[in-house]
């Protein structure tokens, strides 16, 4: 099945990601003339009611810190990151738009927002309101994430205000790319959750939440099968908390983020198509950083880069999706291939992605 990742700026994927105790069903057995232990172990129904318990608290908990966010490009979804009025969301939400209006999980009027900062690399965004009282979320940490873990989405799906599904930690360390979407330019999110919390359009920038209540990731996009025509149920993404909490800190100081985590080349590229199966071949180098890591490992404009670590890098995202694997610092194999001659490969020590 061929599948690919799809962000919308009125569609984005949204989850929550937690973990959950539950009380054990056993039960002594009773035989003939055996009358039932009154402190017998919970009945299934008992635990079963347990759990539909601990969804009422996190929903009431965490629900009145996830907005509503409505711009006159579309409409998403935003967590309240501090007791300031910043609110976390995606990039792809608010890149471009120049109304930026935020309606609370309770509802009443819509509070006007401006926009903190984006880094479009990550697909995250910080913006802010005045003169309101909003409930901060608590963000923990997405390394300790379990594939299973019961996970619950609440965000903004369809107009629906306020609403949440459940679903479960699908899977971990994924790498998404997303489609570039007006002034957005798309982007390759490493270390994305999977989730099969249903994503529905709006969910975008909302919150992944555990079981505890904490958020531990925001819901950034959905899977689509071109075959379906739509998307495919049950898989979405989200960026991971620990992420968050490394970009919106400089987002909200700097209006820009200064130090990316992210591992660069120093080239400016474009797609090479093989012309005798019109197929992306390779990434041409059109312009090469002076002093930086691809001109002192010997890239030269025109060249045309083919692999890293002997993984083809036939278009933009298939390097990007390489590199968000990588570290600032860290060697890569470069393999390319010059006008006229045949192919070399050539280390390259990584630099870090410009800020934005």
């Amino acid at each position: 099945m061929d599948t690919r990742i799809d962000a919308r700026a009125r569609a984005g994927a949204l989850a929550l990601a937690g973990s959950l105790l539950l009380a054990g069903c056993a039960g002594g057995g009773t035989g003939p003339g055996t009358a039932p232990s009154r402190s017998a172990a919970p009945t299934a129904g008992g635990a079963a009611g347990q759990l539909e318990q601990q969804y009422e608290k996190v929903v009431a908990d965490v629900l009145p810190s996830v907005v509503e966010i409505q711009t006159d490009g579309g409409e998403g979804s935003g967590v309240v990151y501090d007791d300031r009025g910043h609110i976390v969301t995606n990039a792809h939400v608010v890149m471009g738009a120049r109304e930026i209006e935020v309606r609370a999980a309770n509802g009443g009027r819509p509070l006007r927002a401006e926009l903190v900062g984006a880094f479009a690399a990550d697909d995250l965004a910080v913006v802010r309101v005045s003169g309101a009282s909003l409930k901060p979320a608590r963000f923990g940490d997405s390394g300790d994430l379990k594939v299973g873990q019961i996970v619950l989405a609440m965000g903004n799906p369809l107009g629906l205000s306020s609403s949440v599904t459940n679903g479960i930690v699908s899977a971990l360390n994924r790498t998404v790319s997303t489609k570039r979407e007006g002034a957005f330019p798309g982007a390759t999110i490493g270390n994305s959750i999977q989730t099969s919390a249903a994503i529905n359009p709006g969910n975008s920038g909302g919150a992944l939440v555990t079981l505890n209540g904490e958020v531990v990731g925001i819901p950034t996009a959905a899977a689509s099968d071109p075959q379906m025509g739509g998307a495919a149920p049950g898989i979405g993404f989200a960026t991971p908390s620990a992420t968050v909490k490394a970009i919106a800190p400089q987002l909200i100081q700097n209006g820009r983020v200064t130090n990316s985590g992210r591992a660069a080349l120093g080239v400016t590229i474009r797609t090479v198509v093989d012309p005798s199966t019109y197929q992306p071949a390779g990434l041409g180098v059109v312009e090469v950083a002076r002093g930086g890591p691809a001109d002192k490992a010997g890239i030269r404009p025109d060249d045309v880069i083919v692999a890293v670590n002997g993984t083809p890098t036939p278009t933009q995202t298939a390097l990007a999706e390489v590199l968000v694997q990588l570290r600032p610092g860290a060697t890569a194999k470069v393999e390319v291939q010059a006008p006229g001659a045949g192919r070399r490969t050539v280390d390259v020590v990584l630099g870090e992605l410009p800020a934005s």
